[in-house]
């Protein structure tokens, strides 16, 4: 387990990942883990790039019982595990991804890098038989620690500042109520302006009829003028 590797009150200088129920060798699983362990984690993804393609072998220290030579290696025992380095290629991915979002240092090491035996589940053939070989599943864990004297990026605070400024539900909803009173206000306004140059208009056309009406009673009146008035 990577507890012992993380220092108490430490927690937030260190990024790790785990993947659990891995559907492949153990062994070569630990040898693979074993060659990026207190790597840089740039060469690291190199060598297992390399390895997934095919280009480079991984050396073995232990379960090398009958295993060639190789010349990448200088003459040293290894293999070609190229379905344990994808797998371990991924963890590691997962792990630089957790430490951007911590914010840590783009120059990391990797500090602990290990995997460990699980369950093992019997394999079954055709028609309900057993066969003798088992599945074995594993766990991958990859801790990695910023390099010494390295800086950190700067925090950008636009999120946190735009997640403050944002209103909240309640916020919302008070807003958009004093809207739409805003909104009713207005049309009410209208609606009265409306009305009273309506009255208005009717006002004025009585006062034209009127005067009409005088102008015709001043026409019909026999030996006067239009223009003189009636006391």
């Amino acid at each position: 387990m990577y507890s012992y590797i993380i220092e108490k009150g430490k927690e937030g200088d260190f990024a790790r990942a785990r993947v659990e129920g891995v559907d492949a060798s153990v062994k070569d699983l630990v040898e693979v883990c074993g060659n990026i362990r207190y790597k840089p984690v740039d060469k690291a993804i190199k060598l297992l790039e390399a390895v997934a393609d095919g280009s480079m072998p991984i050396l073995y220290r232990s379960n090398n019982k009958r295993l060639g030579h190789r010349r990448e290696l200088g003459g040293k025992k290894g293999r070609y595990p190229k379905k344990s380095a994808k797998i371990v290629l991924g963890a590691l991915k997962s792990a630089i991804a957790n430490a951007q979002q911590k914010g840590l240092s783009e120059e990391l090491i990797v500090t602990h890098a290990c995997a460990n035996k699980l369950a093992t589940y019997m394999r079954y053939a055709s028609k309900g038989r057993r066969n003798i070989s088992a599945m074995e599943t594993a766990r991958i864990e990859i801790v990695l620690k910023e390099k010494e004297g390295a800086k950190r990026p700067a925090k950008k605070h636009a999120h946190k500042e735009e997640a403050q400024k944002a209103p909240s539900k309640g916020e919302k909803k008070e807003a958009a109520k004093e809207a739409v009173k805003k909104e009713t206000a207005a049309d009410n306004a209208g609606a009265v302006k409306a009305e009273t140059r309506a009255g208005d208009a009717q006002l004025e056309e009585k006062k034209e009829d009127k005067i009409n009406a005088h102008v015709r009673d001043d026409k019909n009146l026999p030996g006067r003028k239009p223009s003189q008035k009636v006391k």
